[in-house]
């Protein structure tokens, strides 16, 4: 498989404001699987960073716990793979503290492309936004935990991403395979 080009592409996790089952916004909780198998599929697709958006200190804490296990603790002589690929996680109070950290780094306000299960008539295709990496422009792909992203979030990005479908009525991937088959499709697909 050969890769063209390496799109200038950050990735955001985000733990609040995010919806529960009955549609109210609250915080949800970091977990050990979507920190690691979401850096590792940053790290496989070229992504530059990998952002854990949560304001809760204690889960900022855990964050933090796991990630120095692997990075500087005993993990990390015990897999450097998983050292190299949990290195681009930054952990966020807020999408704006990662809007402005990337618009810092890149000298240019990235453009958001928000993602969800559920179907709508406002997204762009795959295709489309495979298209739009091409012109090297800093972009940030926002992943929502919980029920999916408050509206305050959907409604700011600049773009909504069309949903994953397999081939059943079931949508309820784990965030973690959800970002997986997005990079995978932006990227290789």
């Amino acid at each position: 498989m050969k890769i063209l080009f390496k799109p200038n592409l950050y990735v955001a996790l985000v733990h609040y404001p995010v919806i529960n089952k009955s549609g109210d916004i609250i915080a949800s909780a970091i977990t050990n699987l979507d920190l690691h198998d979401m850096a590792r599929a940053a790290k496989t697709y070229g992504v530059k960073s990998f952002y854990v958006v949560t304001p809760l200190d204690d889960q900022k804490e855990l964050a933090q716990q796991i990630i120095s296990h692997w990075t500087s603790g005993a993990g990390s002589a015990l897999n450097p793979k998983r050292r190299e690929a949990l290195e681009l996680i930054y952990i966020k109070n807020s999408i704006k503290d990662v809007l402005e950290e990337i618009s810092f780094k890149e000298k240019s306000y990235p453009k958001t492309v928000v993602t969800s299960a559920k179907d709508s008539t406002d997204y762009i295709s795959f295709c489309k936004f495979k298209e739009m990496l091409k012109d090297l422009s800093p972009y940030l792909i926002v992943f929502g935990t919980g029920w999916g992203l408050a509206e305050e979030i959907i409604s700011t990005a600049d773009y909504k991403l069309e949903p994953i479908k397999g081939n059943t009525d079931y949508n309820h991937l784990s965030v973690r395979s959800a970002c997986s088959i997005v990079l995978d499709r932006l990227i290789c697909g």
